[in-house]
């Protein structure tokens, strides 16, 4: 009678002290999954510009707008903790913007010898983010970096100031297809994009908001997720569209510099 009594409760005591580790790797899995999985879709891209030295295909204003969002997530976490894997996927977001950018600059100016050169310290809004040399862009983002960083020390205390601050990380990160988006219509192709790019885009934005949902993340993150499931979809729908449906490219004036437009 005891030793029945005793067994149901000690397969569950063995049961609970098997799952608790499988537990503890699917959490590290998940973990590590955020930490690495943003940079993975960049991968192909890069390579296929490496290949190829043509950089036309791809919208460096993506790399802006990561490296505002990642830089404007980290000062956030200052105000209001989150997660460990969070503060470091933007990190390794940073690195990974910077190395894009580079090897975007070095392949459009070695395709653009004649093009008189361009660099941060004009000033120049014409020529933002257009510029000749790959310090002129890390010169830009330790700018922004310490001039946001200085009014977020000193407007730590407003718990408004926090809140809005975390809104604009994950919502200027959510607007992260947009240039794409819209290098793509201009084109009327999506030639020179990588296709695999938008579906790690899709797949990992998909990850992250239900990770966003089942760890309570603050809700800004939940919420600009789901926009960024949203425009990742309307980039493929354009992958389909130009494909099934090819568009003679429309004239347009021509910008100097935008004839290998970054």
């Amino acid at each position: 009678m005891l030793r029945d009594f005793l067994l149901p409760i000690m397969e569950a005591d063995s049961w609970e002290w098997l799952m608790a580790p499988v537990q503890q790797l699917i959490s590290w899995g998940a973990s590590a999954a955020m930490v690495f999985g943003g940079v993975v879709p960049y991968i192909p891209q890069y390579r296929d510009i490496k290949r190829t030295q043509n950089a036309e295909g791809f919208s460096t204003y993506v790399c802006l707008v990561l490296l505002v969002a990642n830089i404007l997530r980290i000062l956030f976490w200052f105000g209001r903790h989150f997660e460990s894997p969070l503060l470091l996927q933007s990190i390794i977001m940073i690195i990974t913007m910077l190395l894009m950018l580079k090897r975007c600059t070095e392949v459009r100016v070695a395709n653009e010898l004649n093009i008189k050169r361009r660099s941060f310290s004009d000033f120049d809004l014409i020529y933002f983010w257009h510029w000749s040399k790959f310090t002129d862009y890390v010169q830009c983002v330790l700018a922004f970096t310490g001039v946001t960083g200085y009014i977020t020390y000193l407007s730590l205390d407003s718990i408004i100031f926090v809140e809005t601050l975390g809104f604009l990380a994950v919502f200027t990160e959510a607007m992260l297809g947009i240039p794409q988006l819209y290098r793509n219509y201009q084109n009327r192709s999506t030639e020179g994009m990588s296709v695999k790019m938008v579906l790690m885009w899709t797949s990992g934005d998909t990850f992250k908001t239900v990770y966003f949902l089942l760890n309570q993340a603050p809700f800004q993150f939940s919420i600009c997720g789901l926009l960024q499931v949203f425009v990742d979809m309307a980039i493929l729908v354009q992958v389909y569209f130009f494909s099934y449906f090819p568009q003679k490219p429309t004239s347009h004036p021509t910008h100097p510099a935008s004839t290998k437009a970054l």
